[in-house]
């Protein structure tokens, strides 16, 4: 298998960081792809990824996947312990609801912020927009609060154990600091939290 990643781009870290707390980073082969450089958007890439998505990944058959959260949920039915997405019915639906809050509330917001304001992605979002940039970041923030709110009683995002969806939230206050905000540092349950997760170490 091949995956092809962007090293500390969010998407593709998601992925990275699964495989790692899976203890199954070297069952794939590594490629990066530099989206700064576009690298994502030439015609070789776009015969791996059309949408010119990263990450992708590619598996022994040639089957092309893409959308971290489905390549994740591939590497969960192939690598199945530890297990990071439930294991009854209750417990995936848990994990699935607090990890697509997280994504669709949180990191899509805190993206719509990120591309739209900074002077980096400038070439790659055409045209930028001060509003959708001032309602991304207003959304992100009030997100990052109510997850504060719910850390307050519990240890974990979902389920009272380790899952994706600690992955993504994550993956999300580390990329946040593009735009020079840290909300794990700014709020103290989200930031116990933190604290906790860089301790297991799954990051690195």
């Amino acid at each position: 298998m091949k995956l092809y990643h962007s090293p500390q781009a969010p998407n593709p870290d998601r992925v990275v960081y699964f495989l790692r707390a899976k203890g199954k980073l070297d069952a794939v082969e590594l490629q990066e792809v530099s989206i700064m450089k576009q690298e994502h958007k030439e015609a070789d890439y776009r015969a791996v990824s059309p949408y010119s998505q990263v990450p992708a990944l590619i598996l022994d058959d040639g089957t092309n996947i893409t959308e971290s959260r489905a390549i994740c949920t591939y590497f969960e039915g192939i690598f199945p312990e530890p297990n990071l997405m439930g294991k009854d019915p209750k417990e995936k639906a848990l994990i699935e609801m607090w990890d697509r809050r997280i994504e669709l509330m949180l990191f899509v917001q805190f993206a719509t912020w990120f591309r739209n304001s900074h002077t980096a992605m400038a070439p790659l979002e055409v045209p930028q927009s001060a509003e959708a940039a001032a309602k991304g970041e207003k959304a992100a923030k009030k997100m990052a609060e109510r997850l504060d709110a719910h850390l307050a009683d519990h240890a974990f995002v979902a389920a009272d154990r380790f899952s994706i969806a600690d992955i993504t939230l994550y993956i999300t206050c580390g990329f946040a600091r593009v735009m020079k905000w840290a909300p794990h540092k700014e709020l103290p349950n989200l930031g116990r939290w933190h604290a906790a997760m860089s301790e297991r170490g799954f990051a690195g």
